[in-house]
């Protein structure tokens, strides 16, 4: 908790400097940065992960839905 704390601090700190600067130079540098650390999800999940994603994506589209409830009863034994 108290390392969660000072991340946030951390946070509000940045987010304080970062409305003060004027320097569009560094503005932009920043910005790459963001660019280079955001990172896709689904580029590290396995192609089966992907397909099973696709498939699921799919069947919604189409109506194939379930509802929660039976989904609930189906898997119950580990919830």
């Amino acid at each position: 908790m108290k390392i969660e704390l000072n991340i946030q601090n951390k946070k509000l700190e940045l987010i304080q400097w970062l409305s003060s600067i004027e320097d569009s130079t560094v503005i932009e540098k920043i910005m790459e940065l963001r660019k280079k650390e955001s990172k896709d999800w689904w580029n590290s999940i396995s192609e089966s992960e992907k397909d099973a994603i696709e498939s699921g994506i799919k069947d919604a589209n189409s109506g194939k839905l379930n509802p929660h409830s039976n989904a609930r009863k189906i898997y119950e034994k580990w919830l």
